[in-house]
């Protein structure tokens, strides 16, 4: 059952079910919470929260400054700092002192902001198909063309190329109603769409704050996924408490939907190690 609470003007939305160690989802854009269902379904002992991030699914977009994108410098912002304050504002709500996260593509990036703001805060960190590097310049002619194309009505076609393009070309031909499924979720406004590319061109350069997790981080890539390789996820093998780097060969950009059952197993192995991290 959903559950909501207050940040920064917004309402939000989140579920929290299961008991054992507390591990915080976060989904990629621009689908929701549902992203996580087979993989927390596949996860035993774990009290799994999983939110709607700002402006994604049932969660409001609330007010966003505007001009920090300058290539398009008219675009409200979804910065990764506000998001990282929401998921803090939802851990107070909880009274959850510490949890583990996990997160994909821009719910890893979120959590790249937590541990700059709040490390004490955070047990381990278990990256799938996300990356610590900054957007490249070169993207942002990108960003700007689906700022454009979503500000014109387009934002339905845009979606329809993301299901395509992201899903891996494995999981396609394996599950082929996959596309249609991750369609369905992908219904943020075209203002919120607006607000996270320029808030994805804006996100800070997180290498070097790689050198600094103290926390065991799990890291997971697609070897079909298009836009965050194999050795972009490598830069997290740097983390000082210790990486363990898994490539999926066969899976997509969301390979945490594609393959649940063996994201959720790795999970599995992994989080027993985070007991003492966690007190």
């Amino acid at each position: 059952m959903n559950r909501t609470y207050e940040s920064d003007s917004a309402r939000l939305v989140f579920s929290d079910t299961g008991l054992g160690q507390s591990v915080v989802f976060l989904h990629p854009t621009p689908l929701d919470h549902d992203f996580w269902r087979p993989l927390a379904g596949s996860l035993a002992g774990v009290r799994a929260i999983v939110s709607d991030l700002r402006g994604h699914g049932s969660s409001e977009l609330g007010s966003m400054s505007v001009g920090g994108f300058a290539s398009v410098p008219d675009a409200p912002v979804l910065t990764m700092a506000q998001l990282a304050t929401d998921v803090l504002r939802l851990l107070d709500f909880l009274d959850i002192r510490k949890a583990v996260f996990a997160g994909c593509s821009i719910g890893g990036y979120v959590m790249l902001e937590l541990w700059r703001r709040a490390p004490e805060r955070i047990g381990g960190l278990a990256f799938v198909c996300s990356k610590p590097q900054p957007d490249a310049a070169a993207n942002f002619s990108k960003r700007a063309a689906t700022i454009a194309k979503a500000r014109a009505g387009g934002s339905a076609a845009l979606y329809d190329g993301m299901a395509k393009t992201l899903i891996g070309a494995t999981a396609r031909k394996l599950h082929p109603n996959i596309v249609a499924e991750l369609r369905a979720r992908m219904n943020i406004t075209p203002e919120a769409l607006v607000a996270v590319q320029a808030g994805l061109a804006t996100r800070p350069d997180s290498v070097p704050d790689v050198a600094t997790i103290t926390v065991p981080v799990l890291a997971i890539a697609g070897g079909e996924d298009p836009g965050v390789t194999s050795a972009d996820m490598q830069a997290f093998q740097a983390a000082p408490g210790g990486c363990r780097f898994h490539l999926l060969p066969d899976a997509g950009h969301f390979a945490a939907y594609e393959q649940p059952e063996t994201v959720a197993a790795l999970m599995a192995a992994w989080l027993p190690q985070l007991a003492e991290y966690s007190r």
